[in-house]
């Protein structure tokens, strides 16, 4: 206990003398440059919903015709997500970046110059690629860039850009016509690229590849001129060598005992995320608004931009509270939002205290909306970012990934399904699942603040 308590002791001043002299400005534009990836993300999740009615009288599309080019988006997300560590491996993070953005810019200009319904889904299809190697891409570039002390807060910014894309898609989006909102996509795809040009390679993916001049040089222009990156850089090669003398691995390797608790741990929390109900919850909070007397405008702004609200508070904590705290408090405020749901669903089905039922509805919303920012949202995508060693940071990364998108799919379609065979049961089930992860973050899941990445690592993978 006394050596813990002394080895506590002794990290400020270790932290204190190792960031003597750090000029940090490298590293908020190069997450700057990389959230605008995020940010194309959110573009692409807000365009069809403002746009649904003008795309179809101009292109005499019918309904099922515009639900695939809804839908075939999440499509292309998972083919992103497939390929997005191999790309990410074999490209750098920034080539990933730079591919993702030139083939977002090429969807959202097929989507402008569309004229039926083929052309639409292609650039549909091209733009969820993209957002699929964004949503992998930029925060695990964001944690290999920023300092420990900041890997959190930093890295949180990734979804703060996902809903603030999406809010200022919808609200341009009431104004303007759907192929001028379709070029405003193209706003952040060409910042990015530009800026890709100004920022250094990710050092840890630079040093994996044997690229050693170039990984110190980027360091130290993370760190700055004048910085002392000795300690770093020699914690970062030792910990790449003893990973090189590891066999290649291969997909079912991840299932190794030397792998498999940061796998659990990765694919645990997206399953947490997603099929806690986050889309069948979206999904009709526009009806329970307006069963509620509320504008689908009014509907928006409260949820989405609450969304940014809550996860720029977010910022600001993560690195002081913990990834772990604020998952348990998400998880619990998410439990109590989908009993509250539900209750309003039994009481409306049974027909009692009928006069409660919207206001019951719409602060269950709020509350799991309000909750979801509050951890659930970024905090998974953070660890993701944190727990994989860099040999498997590729395929297990690209993985969970994966998993997250059909996660988000999967709860979409069958949304319908189970509100058919129950109201109020749909969100006991959304509730358990909930509780479950509560379960997990409490047994499973480590606490990553304050840690380099190859102490995370080390520490889960032995």
């Amino acid at each position: 206990m006394a050596s813990k308590e002394g080895r506590n002791m002794r990290d400020p001043l270790i932290q204190k003398s190792s960031r003597k002299n750090e000029s940090l400005w490298m590293v908020y534009l190069s997450t700057f440059v990389a959230v605008c990836g995020s940010y194309v993300f959110g573009c692409g999740v807000g365009f069809s919903s403002p746009t649904q009615d003008a795309i179809r009288e101009d292109l005499s599309l019918s309904l099922a015709e515009y639900s695939v080019f809804g839908s075939i988006l999440t499509f292309g997300a998972m083919i992103g997500a497939i390929t997005s560590g191999p790309l990410s491996d074999l490209l750098g993070r920034k080539g990933a970046m730079r591919l993702s953005s030139a083939i977002c810019a090429a969807g959202w200009l097929a989507i402008y110059l569309a004229k039926g319904a083929e052309a639409l889904d292609i650039g549909r299809l091209a733009t969820g690629f993209g957002m699929g190697v964004f949503s992998y891409v930029v925060p695990v570039f964001i944690s290999e860039i920023a300092p420990k002390n900041l890997r959190g807060a930093l890295a949180t910014l990734n979804q703060v850009m996902i809903c603030g894309g999406a809010s200022v898609s919808f609200i341009i989006g009431t104004f303007l016509t759907w192929r001028a909102l379709a070029l405003t996509g193209l706003v952040p795809c060409a910042i990015l690229l530009f800026g890709l040009h100004l920022i250094p390679e990710s050092p840890r993916w630079l040093a994996k590849t044997g690229h050693e001049k170039d990984f110190e040089v980027a360091l130290q222009k993370l760190r700055g001129n004048d910085a002392d990156i000795s300690e770093e850089a020699a914690e970062i090669k030792e910990y790449i060598e003893t990973l090189d003398r590891l066999p290649k691995v291969k997909f079912l390797d991840l299932f190794q005992r030397r792998y498999l608790r940061s796998v659990i741990i990765g694919v645990g929390l997206m399953v947490v995320q997603q099929f806690g109900g986050i889309n069948g919850v979206a999904f009709y909070a526009s009806n329970i608004f307006k069963s509620a007397g509320t504008y689908e405008y009014d509907r928006f702004l409260c949820c989405v931009l609450g969304q940014v609200v809550v996860t720029l508070l977010i910022t600001q904590v993560i690195d002081r509270a913990g990834r772990k705290p604020l998952l348990l408090v998400a998880g619990s405020g998410l439990v109590l939002a989908c009993m509250i749901i539900g209750l309003s669903f039994y009481l409306k089905v049974n027909e009692l205290a009928i006069e409660f039922v919207p206001l019951l509805a719409v602060t269950g919303i709020l509350l799991y909306i309000g909750s979801f920012s509050a951890g659930m949202g970024a905090v998974p995508w953070v660890i993701m970012s944190e727990i994989f060693p860099v040999n498997i940071k590729g395929i297990a990364g690209g993985f969970a990934t994966l998993v997250n998108w059909f996660g988000a799919w999967s709860v979409s379609y069958t949304f319908n399904f189970l509100m058919s065979w129950s109201s109020y049961g749909t969100f006991l089930v959304y509730a358990a699942v909930n509780a479950l992860g509560i379960v997990f973050v409490l047994k499973v899941v480590p606490e990553t603040k304050g840690r380099t990445l190859e102490q995370i690592q080390a520490a889960i993978n032995g």
